[in-house]
């Protein structure tokens, strides 16, 4: 898991459209990276629901929302459909941002152990370092805390947008 100040990992990956997104192309902007195991399901369907009710909230403070798992470009362009998002979904169908970033860990379910993402969401600043990490997430409410906490962030630093 990466921590606060390091230099998050480069990357680029395909969105729900096919189009290649990198971090480098960033640059200058606050980036919210979350990560989170599947489209479709209940947590995850919750969680981009409401980074997509706040995304022009985020876009007013100079903030892009990624959405991170390793489903298919196809599944994403469908999840996105079908939910009425508005969040950029990536999709790491080889798992090497994923595990770049370490959230792809052992899991325990009903005494079952099996490898998978953990909910994890990253706040890149517009540097490209770590400024935020919220670790083993809570999708219900989750965005609202990254905007407070993005707002807060900036609030006490001088960073240009």
């Amino acid at each position: 898991m990466l921590e606060i100040g390091q230099k998050a990992p480069e990357f680029c990956l395909p969105d729900d459209t096919g189009e290649e997104v990198c971090l480098k192309d960033l640059k200058g902007k606050w980036v919210v990276l979350y990560f989170y195991p599947k489209d479709n399901t209940p947590g995850c369907t919750k969680e981009a629901q409401q980074f997509s009710e706040l995304l022009d909230e985020f876009e007013k403070l100079g903030a892009v929302v990624l959405g991170v798992s390793p489903d298919s470009v196809e599944s994403h362009k469908r999840f996105k459909s079908k939910k009425e998002l508005r969040v950029t979904l990536l999709s790491d169908e080889d798992k090497g941002v994923i595990k770049a970033y370490g959230v792809w860990q052992l899991k325990k379910s009903y005494g079952r152990e099996y490898y998978g993402v953990v909910r994890t969401t990253y706040l890149i600043n517009p540097d490209g370092e770590v400024a935020f990490v919220w670790k083993k997430v809570r999708a219900n409410g989750h965005a609202q805390k990254v905007l407070e906490k993005l707002k807060e962030i900036q609030s006490g630093r001088n960073f240009s947008l």
